[in-house]
């Protein structure tokens, strides 16, 4: 049974160079993410009988992909010395603004309504947008998303390999999912209503 399940050579293509793109983003080294691509797919061909089928196969190898970056990462972090971050203070004002002085939602500002989200999940073209949305986002803040969100890595081990401190980690997940959230809305949940 082959791994591509059914998929023609542009699909795995496709899927090979998205965890590329994944992997340089979180790695920053061309050789390491091209590295640890080989070695998810490698390991998916080797446990290819495992596969269950309960999730979609590009899922279940960026499942695995998730997990090589994650171990490369912690291994990283007590050998790299990484530049301060210069995050894109334009964000901050757009932000301030939806606030009232006492942090609250001020009533234009409030999020929408989403309709069904999980129905929205559901569709890859909602995903394609969110790659859009996420791809918008300053590398650093882009990068400190995925590892919090998709790698699962805590606060501490963010902060140790992205040289932050606790506070300015904070600050950086809060602007990468206001952002997130206002591009989702601007190109797929409005859009999704009319």
């Amino acid at each position: 049974m082959p791994l591509t399940h059914g998929w023609n050579a542009g699909d795995v293509e496709d899927v090979r160079r998205d965890m590329v793109r994944f992997a340089l983003l979180q790695l920053r080294d061309e050789a390491m993410a091209e590295d640890a691509v080989q070695e998810a797919l490698l390991a998916a061909m080797t446990a290819e009988r495992s596969f269950a089928g309960r999730a979609a196969l590009k899922t279940w190898i960026f499942g695995i992909l998730k997990h090589k970056i994650a171990d490369l990462l912690r291994q990283q972090r007590r050998t790299v010395s990484v530049a301060p971050h210069d995050e894109d203070e334009s964000l901050d004002d757009a932000f301030d603004a939806l606030f009232k002085a006492n942090a609250h939602w001020s009533p234009e500002s409030r999020p929408r309504d989403w309709g069904d989200p999980e129905g929205s999940l559901q569709q890859s073209q909602f995903w394609r947008i969110f790659d859009i949305c996420l791809t918008g986002l300053p590398e650093n803040t882009a990068r400190v998303f995925m590892m919090r969100e998709f790698l699962e890595l805590g606060t501490k081990e963010i902060c140790a390999s992205q040289g932050l401190s606790s506070s300015h980690c904070h600050v950086i997940l809060y602007r990468a999912r206001m952002a997130l959230r206002l591009c989702l809305e601007n190109r797929w949940f409005d859009g999704e209503r009319q």
